[in-house]
């Protein structure tokens, strides 16, 4: 809602005007790229009236006749391409819009260059969008991309960081927060663990919200902003973790479509990006061998599939792609009797946007073939995507290593040693040996005695691994307090479900032989446990003690006394550290 408003030159658009959009130029940066791309596609890009779309530093060409709005972050090299773009006269009017908010001196910069550039009037608008994070889902967001090992989970924990580099860290991850809640344009009451980077968070955007608040003539908060009225009278609550309180999780393999995608493949900002296989033909002795086409793939909010089978274990995924097929199939000679009734032959697809419907028999072709055709899309799609997951879970017996750490995890019995499954040359790379072994390490209650430790490292050093994570482990044990009780995952283990009865058949896309069928038991993680407690009001030695941030109390008085005792009707949690699919999956079936 945000952007579209900003590419309307700020003012909500009227929904049913019939008149042409205001044709204009977009002009961003690779934050306001990564930004708008998991929102807004190019076509509907297209429908709000933006005819280009170029990076700021890249060769434009003048468009005098044609407005342009801006959407940058306020670094001192934009602002300078952006005051050169004004002398040099590159478009007919300027809608700068800053990602975060931009200082008074760079304001004046540009002010100064537009007076220099006589191009005072044809700057129309300036304005703070707040938007400094990235939304992937309607309930899930991210703070960056660009620069995210600036704000990694080792970023944060490296021995050897400085305050001020800590401080930024910081103050970068608050900006982010804090534009977040004023584009929902709610105050939440936040709570966060003691003596963690959490806490550091929490006290600057506290902070932060308060100053926003008393500065009542430029408050974010108050009168018709955009947030007005999205939410209940109550105010959300946000849940600030540590990474921290359980490192086991983002290390865990997983079993879920989404998280697997996440894990396995190359997978940023809900785009997926494949190698395609290019098939078994041999090629002929002396010639080069074929190069792997790259093929990139879009999940987003409209693929109904996606949305309904993100979080599916991926057996059922599988068999539902299967039947997707079957029953597509089914209605494909439908799509051929649609094509040659208006006289296409092939794939031209650009013919059929082309048909005009002059008769009936057209009409109904013209409404249900596109649907047929957008549907084959996403069977093709989850085909290809599923396919590359089923590989990597076939190469590398990912299905053996998620059951086996949810029963390490869950202190069931295990029914094979580690050391054997460290040193099967057949399963696994040697990263998943090492997150296996990081797993167990930081499950144990026991470490494991200097004696068995060598043999472990030894295993792990033949298989290739690089020991330097179980170093870090190994004093992060130590010194966290949560060492002396473990983090319980409750007790569930995937039961397996036989083979899978469907897929096996010999029609199917996929070949699941000796692939487990395992179906998860909800379990709730540690950060689903803190957020049921936090928001639930319930006392639980694990939250008892976390502090509580009202930035609306005149004072700010810090007391782990939670001010209001009802339940909260909604709640954001974030992962200061990192959060993962997992964690956002469970939160998603705990909603459930």
């Amino acid at each position: 809602v945000a952007l579209k408003r900003m590419l309307n030159f700020n003012v909500p658009p009227v929904k049913n005007s019939t008149g042409e959009p205001v044709w204009k130029v977009l002009i961003y940066d690779r934050f306001g790229q990564d930004i708008i791309s998991p929102l807004l596609s190019v076509k509907e890009l297209r429908d709000m009236g933006i005819t280009l779309h170029l990076l700021l530093h890249s060769d434009r060409d003048a468009i005098p006749d044609v407005p342009a709005v801006y959407f940058v972050m306020p670094t001192e090299e934009n602002i300078d391409r952006m005051c050169q773009d004004l002398r040099n006269q590159l478009y007919e009017s300027y809608y700068l819009n800053f990602i975060s908010a931009i200082s008074r001196s760079k304001l004046e910069d540009i002010a100064n260059a537009a007076i220099g550039a006589n191009a005072v009037t044809q700057v129309a608008k300036v304005f703070d969008q707040y938007l400094n994070f990235i939304t992937l889902e309607d309930d899930m967001f991210v703070l960056c991309n660009q620069n995210k090992e600036l704000v990694s989970y080792r970023a944060i924990n490296r021995p050897d960081i400085t305050d001020t580099e800590m401080e930024t860290i910081m103050d970068t991850i608050v900006d982010s927060l804090f534009c977040f809640f004023v584009t929902l344009g709610a105050i939440p009451i936040i709570r966060c663990s003691r003596g963690t980077a959490a806490e550091m968070v929490a006290v600057k955007l506290d902070k932060k919200l308060r100053e926003n608040l008393r500065d009542a003539r430029n408050s974010l908060f108050t009168g018709d902003t955009l947030g007005a009225g999205q939410f209940s009278f109550q105010r959300p609550l946000l849940v600030l973790v540590d990474r921290n309180i359980d490192l086991a999780t983002p290390l865990h393999h997983t079993w879920t479509y989404q998280a697997l995608v996440h894990d396995v493949l190359d997978f940023h900002l809900n785009r997926v990006n494949l190698e395609e296989s290019t098939g078994m033909e041999s090629t002929p002795a002396g010639a080069r061998p074929k190069k792997k086409n790259k093929k990139s793939y879009d999940l987003t909010a409209s693929d109904k599939f996606w949305q309904k089978h993100k979080g599916s274990p991926f057996p059922e995924v599988a068999e539902s792609v299967q039947q997707e097929l079957e029953s597509y199939r089914a209605q494909e000679d439908e799509v051929k009797r649609l094509k040659s009734i208006m006289g296409i032959e092939g794939e031209d697809e650009g013919a059929i946007s082309m048909l005009s419907d002059n008769t009936a028999k057209l009409t109904s072709a013209v409404s249900s073939l596109p649907e047929l055709l957008e549907k084959k899309r996403l069977i093709d799609l989850h085909t290809n995507v599923a396919t590359a997951v089923l590989e990597h879970i076939k190469s590398r017996k990912l299905d053996v290593y998620f059951e086996y750490e949810e029963k390490i995890m869950s202190k069931s019995t295990l029914d094979k040693s580690l050391l054997d499954m460290i040193s099967d040359p057949d399963a696994g790379t040697p990263e998943d040996k090492m997150r296996l072994f990081l797993i167990y390490y930081i499950s144990s209650a026991q470490a494991p005695s200097e004696i068995d430790l060598e043999q472990y490292k030894k295993a792990l050093m033949d298989a290739g691994c690089n020991l330097a994570p179980l170093s870090y482990i190994k004093q992060w044990k130590a010194f966290t307090k949560m060492a002396s009780a473990p983090t319980s995952y409750g007790n569930t283990t995937p039961k397996p479900l036989g083979l899978f009865s469907r897929v096996m058949n010999t029609g199917s896309q996929f070949v699941m032989e000796g692939v487990k069928n395992l179906v998860l038991k909800q379990q709730n993680l540690p950060v689903t446990r803190i957020l049921d407690s936090l928001m639930e009001m319930k006392s639980n030695p694990e939250t008892d003690d976390y502090r509580y941030f009202d930035p609306k109390m005149l004072r700010g008085s810090d007391s782990s006394v939670p001010r209001n005792k009802n339940p909260f009707q909604e709640a954001i949690v974030f992962v200061v550290g990192g959060g993962n699919y997992i964690e956002y999956q469970n939160l998603i079936d705990y909603i459930k």
